[in-house]
């Protein structure tokens, strides 16, 4: 079985940071005065280093993508989902420190405790080896597996959850257009709006018309449940 260095692709100089990355709050917890600290520090500094790697990928990415939609990709591609599912990709459960209630109540395939010990692992890797190591790590296990495209895959049913929540009240329409599509022939990227009778309520991107449509709706969700 392989160590879970060998999962990352990258060896520690100071393996105490990979062992505090692994130590979940109820861990910490039952071991008070043994100076054992919780990996929600380092779920703290991972968060932000993710973010900054994440948002200079997609602004070198997508040259002629505005702000809103770059932030809006950002959300998705390092949302709790995706950190469990690169979580699930490296087995990091199997490795992480837990309480014992935490253990009984099945915290190793919890997807919060699983996508925050993975923000956790990536600040380790940062304090460790410094903003490069942390930037290849996230490509590794994140940025360079097609995201995007799962992204775009999950939002599938986005659509349809937006046709049945417009349709609560009947007498609406809801229509997607094509707001403008970037990119050389093998490499479209179509931005797609959906408006409700006439008035727009969501936009989105993606590779084709169909996966910007379900990223206009999931736009649109989003914003409906803010309001």
């Amino acid at each position: 079985m392989k160590t879970l260095e060998e999962k990352l692709g990258y060896t520690f100089r100071d393996r105490q940071l990979l062992e505090a990355a692994l130590y979940h709050s109820s861990y910490a917890n039952e071991h008070r005065g043994s100076g054992i600290q919780s990996n929600e520090r380092l779920e703290f500094l991972g968060d932000s280093v993710l973010g900054m790697v994440t948002a200079d990928y997609l602004y070198r990415k997508h040259p002629h993508l505005p702000e809103g939609d770059l932030t809006r990709i950002r959300a998705a591609l390092v949302c709790e989902q995706s950190l469990y599912e690169v979580a699930q990709s490296l087995n990091l459960g199997s490795y992480l420190k837990l309480g014992r209630g935490e253990e009984s109540g099945g915290g190793r395939q919890r997807p919060s405790i699983l996508a925050d010990a993975t923000e956790s692992v990536f600040a380790a890797v940062y304090l460790d080896g410094g903003l490069e190591e942390a930037r290849s790590l996230i490509h590794r296990v994140l940025l360079d597996k097609e995201r995007e495209e799962v992204v775009e895959e999950r939002r599938r049913d986005y659509k349809t959850a937006l046709q049945e929540l417009v349709q609560r009240t009947p007498g609406h329409t809801i229509t997607y257009e094509l707001v403008w599509e970037t990119g050389p022939d093998h490499c479209r990227v179509f931005v797609m709006e959906v408006r409700v009778d006439g008035e727009a309520v969501g936009r989105g991107e993606g590779r084709s018309k169909k996966s910007a449509e379900q990223a206009a709706a999931c736009d649109a969700l989003a914003r409906m449940k803010n309001q």
